[in-house]
């Protein structure tokens, strides 16, 4: 089959495509035949040589998928060859074919095209993994987004919004907070020229954001504490801003804060099928009713797996951008 390899780390053109041997399903797992592939900030980093893949997993890189069930390990009763898929994976996604643990596909939702179906998975298990099963967003809480008009910001605005949270997001262009604004954010802060903790503050009359959920990490931990309410909850899932900074424990104290961080790609198959579990009860459903959808930029042949690459560093896009195979 073919597949995208890494010979060596480095810029997009490390991504080599070649023919591989495909891979074969274990017990508990299923075959899939991969439509589309999702692009991923955790790809460019392992395509750097930042983020290898957990312990017996794919090299290819790639965490989601979507396609058609072509073969079923021992031990899997709940799907069927042919039936239209998704999948959250831990690598191997940039690929003709990828094997994947039964507990993390998902059906495709109705309404969504096979393909576009590859741009829920990643993206919808991080958001309601930390926005909901661990900060717990409420109806009637403000939660702060940052990065609003990426692919995990673009879904976290949606699922907030029908749970009847208020949402800020930070974005660095007008186009992309008028496309925030268009999902459902009601206070748009383009941190180039603006402060969000400002903003924040007299959004929320001085209260301050009851969840924040952070791409960045470490240069803004202590604008983020500012901006936190009391018991508020920040949740960190990337370190774009670096893996390092000052937390003031008393401002924590003070605010009876939680700052959380996460990770999904290394959880167990165990931890990982229940989300994928709760995902398929309250999003699914959300989803098929068109209440909340994938916003897909672009699409690109697997082969231009660079060209995604290059797309996805530059920082313009809005919500997810594909590999396709056909």
């Amino acid at each position: 089959m073919k597949a995208i390899t890494l010979p060596s780390f480095g810029g997009p053109e490390a991504l080599v495509l070649a023919d591989v041997d495909p891979p074969a399903p274990r017990a508990g797992e299923v075959l899939v035949r991969v439509a589309a592939a999702g692009v991923n900030r955790a790809d460019t980093l392992q395509r750097q040589g930042h983020y290898s893949p957990p312990a017996g997993e794919s090299e290819v890189p790639g965490l989601e998928v979507s396609g058609v069930i072509e073969a079923l390990g021992e031990d899997v009763d709940d799907w069927a060859v042919g039936d239209e898929v998704c999948a959250l994976l831990a690598g191997g996604g940039y690929a003709e074919k990828v094997r994947v643990p039964a507990g993390q596909v998902l059906p495709v939702p109705e309404g969504v095209s096979l393909v576009d179906a590859a741009a829920l998975p990643e993206v919808v298990c991080t958001v309601w993994s930390n926005v909901f099963l661990i900060a717990n967003l409420q109806p009637g809480e403000t939660l702060l987004v940052h990065g609003g008009s990426s692919g995990i910001g673009t879904m976290a605005i949606q699922l907030a919004r029908q749970v009847g949270a208020r949402v800020i997001v930070t974005a660095g262009s007008a186009a992309k907070l008028e496309a925030c604004r268009e999902l459902g954010a009601e206070v748009l802060v383009n941190y180039r020229d603006e402060d969000f903790v400002e903003a924040v503050t007299q959004a929320t009359e001085g209260k301050g954001a009851d969840v924040i959920l952070d791409i960045v990490g470490a240069k803004y931990l202590s604008r983020n504490l500012s901006a936190l309410a009391t018991s508020g909850r920040l949740v960190i899932i990337g370190m774009q801003g670096g893996s390092r900074g000052e937390l003031d424990i008393g401002a924590l104290l003070a605010k009876r804060a939680a700052v959380i961080a996460t990770s999904l790609r290394a959880r167990p198959a165990q931890e990982k099928a229940t989300i994928v579990a709760a995902v398929r009860e309250h999003v699914w459903p959300l989803v098929a009713a068109g209440r909340v959808q994938p916003i897909v930029q672009s699409r690109h042949p697997l082969a231009d797996a660079a060209v995604a690459h290059r797309e996805l560093e530059a920082s313009e896009h809005v919500g997810k951008i594909l590999l396709t195979t056909e």
